[in-house]
């Protein structure tokens, strides 16, 4: 690998709770399309696109989210190798994993540099983000580590600082980090013009990072190396070793070696850098109307003003209101105060604590044959409508607890069913009795939409027994 070569490293582990209720911990953030018809993950791989020397990006992801990563990337045409978290441990040991990972690829003589972004920012100005690249390489090829900092346009009590040091080419020193202010400390940092937000993006030889690991936090990089040393191949994805990933200290970039070199850079970046940290941020996206209200969806507002009204496939109607925050969801509804938008989180985590399913799921759960969608549900039954994909299948599996009838209502559904094998097309259907083995599979060229109807004594998601399954669970 060419050592100008520049590995997007991408870090896909958010979970985004105070977007609830669109975001949830197995659709969390950045899978979301909250700004345009991309999601933020798209987005923050197409903002690269014409920059020079790009290489194949590393996605590291949860294990979890694996299906979804991959096809998002399916879907804008672009392949990324996809490392799979056995457990969440921060920023450090996940860049750590991507460098070791990155500079095995290409061959341990050379070191590409690594652009190390977060997953769920928005960035309005694209051409100003890439200037900002470049300004960075000539320091990250020289073994600086450089991160950018955001130029504050107000007095932000929610980000972390950078101060700046001596004046560089392009950029500046790092001097120091500081924490989230106050709100005086915050426009006193505005007035002098010597601070930035700390953005959380980062460019740097892959070497680089690793060798300041070794000096600042060495049991990072051990556990990296091990970890990738001893990971393995699965459909498109690469599984770190989980012993080892799991026994790294977990950590940020900042503390682990960031707040500690002497070889940091800071570059400046005014391109209209969002964090969508809540619903609140909404507004700063340019999306308001000029009532100043942020709106998706069917969406109805008479003397309504300043709010973020978004709904999911029902009419959201609101008369005579201000500075709220809507978000309507087939199986939740959130009303809040702007001002609380920060108080999401308090929320979900109240929600988790009360063991609520509506903090796990969208009511569209995605899976790597299509998805499935929850329309109805009673005591001992519940309807869903299920979407398999062109040539996808599900797994051959059977039930303790549940019977099932399946309707066709669009495609071809190839069904095993014990020892028989079915072809049904629309409107034809079947029923599988209770413990008997199945698989549902599209053999067709259009996606396959059937509706399911389960009854039974119980009908969680874990009373499936796989007896083959194409994608390894």
């Amino acid at each position: 690998m060419n050592p100008d070569v520049i590995v997007p490293v991408i870090l896909c582990g958010g979970s985004g709770t105070r977007l609830w209720p669109l975001s949830r911990t197995h659709y969390p953030k950045q899978f979301l399309r909250l700004v345009d018809e991309f999601s933020l993950l798209q987005n923050t791989l197409r903002r690269l696109e014409g920059l020079a020397g790009l290489g194949v990006a590393i996605t590291v992801a949860n294990e979890n989210h694996r299906f979804l990563v991959a096809e998002q990337l399916l879907e804008i045409g672009l392949k990324a190798d996809i490392l799979l978290e056995p457990a969440a441990r921060n920023t450090a040991p996940a860049v750590a994993a991507a460098a070791v990972h990155a500079i095995t690829q290409g061959g341990r003589e050379n070191s590409p540099l690594l652009l190390v972004l977060p997953s769920d920012h928005a960035i309005a100005n694209v051409a100003a983000f890439q200037n900002a690249v470049r300004a960075a390489i000539p320091h990250a090829r020289a073994g600086a580590l450089v991160t950018f900092g955001v130029v504050p346009d107000r007095p932000e009590t929610g980000y972390g600082y950078i101060r700046r040091g001596d004046i560089v080419a392009g950029g500046y020193a790092l001097d120091c980090f500081v924490e989230k202010p106050d709100a005086e400390t915050a426009q006193r940092y505005l007035d002098c013009g010597g601070y930035f937000w700390n953005s959380g993006m980062f460019l740097f030889r892959a070497d680089s990072y690793l060798e300041a690991l070794d000096r600042f936090a060495p049991g990072i990089r051990e556990c990296a190396t091990a970890a990738v040393a001893g990971d393995r191949h699965d459909l498109d994805f690469v599984r770190l070793d989980h012993a080892a990933f799991v026994a790294s200290p977990s950590i940020s970039i900042d503390y682990a070696v960031m707040e500690k070199t002497d070889r940091g850079v800071v570059i400046p970046l005014d391109a209209g850098w969002n964090d969508i940290g809540a619903w609140d941020a909404l507004a700063a996206l340019g999306l308001a109307d000029a009532q100043g209200n942020t709106r998706r969806g069917d969406v109805l507002s008479i003397d309504t003003h300043d709010s973020v009204l978004l709904s999911e496939g029902r009419l959201l109607a609101t008369i005579g209101v201000s500075d709220l925050i809507v978000v309507a969801t087939p199986d939740a509804v959130l009303v809040a105060d702007k001002s609380q938008a920060q108080e999401v989180k308090t929320l979900v985590e109240e929600l988790k604590r009360s063991s609520r399913s509506e903090t796990e799921f969208r009511h569209i759960v995605h899976r790597p044959w299509g998805s499935y969608e929850g329309v109805a549900h009673g005591p001992r039954y519940q309807v869903k409508r299920i979407l398999v994909k062109a040539g996808a299948s599900l797994s051959l599996q059977k039930h303790h607890h549940r019977a099932e009838h399946w309707i066709v209502v669009k495609g071809t559904a190839l069904i095993v069913r014990g020892d028989e094998s079915l072809l049904l097309s629309e409107n034809q259907s079947t029923y599988i009795p209770l413990g008997v083995v199945h698989r549902l599979e599209n053999p067709g060229r259009i996606d396959l939409e059937i509706v399911e109807v389960q009854s039974g004594s119980y009908l969680g998601e874990d009373d499936i027994v796989r007896l083959q399954d194409t994608y390894g669970r």
